[in-house]
């Protein structure tokens, strides 16, 4: 299962009280969804909290577009469970190689009328939400951008 991950700004951090334990709180808001508030504990290690990307960083993962990416499991379920592992660490060199080498197999699959598997479709769709988001952010450029990017790198 892919954690929930957001590109977030800090607004707030506090304590709150529930069931009569006060704890410190990181309050978050989604760059993505300026309503949305989240609040989670900051002693809490299920959240995995990651400093924004620089400009330099963002630029590298961007052009590692151009390497062939993660290697390919053949079998679905081991690749599955292996990619997912690879995400939920946050390394986004890995979490990049992981997209790099499904876009990869997703346009090969389209030039024989196939599909990719849809657990792969799906994860492949979470990472470019999260990732493509945060490199246009340090980029200061639109998703659509980076998507349009990858792809031509992809297609070379």
């Amino acid at each position: 299962m892919t954690p929930f991950l957001y590109l977030s700004q800090i607004d707030d951090i506090c304590e709150k009280t529930f069931s009569n334990v006060t704890r410190t709180y990181y309050v978050l808001r989604p760059l993505a969804e300026s309503s949305l508030t989240i609040s989670t504990p900051v002693d809490n290690d299920k959240v995995i909290m990651l400093k924004l990307l620089s400009r330099e960083e963002a630029e590298e993962l961007l052009q590692s577009f151009k390497l062939p990416g993660t290697s390919w499991i053949e079998d679905v379920k081991k690749r599955n469970k292996n990619y997912r592992i690879m995400v939920n660490t946050g390394n986004r060199k890995e979490i990049a190689q992981i997209a790099n080498r499904l876009m990869r197999k997703e346009r090969g699959f389209s030039l024989k009328k196939q599909k990719l598997y849809d657990q792969d479709r799906k994860l492949l769709h979470t990472i470019q939400n999260l990732l493509f988001k945060e490199i246009s952010a340090c980029l200061d450029t639109s998703v659509e951008e980076i998507l349009e990017q990858v792809n031509d790198m992809i297609n070379e």
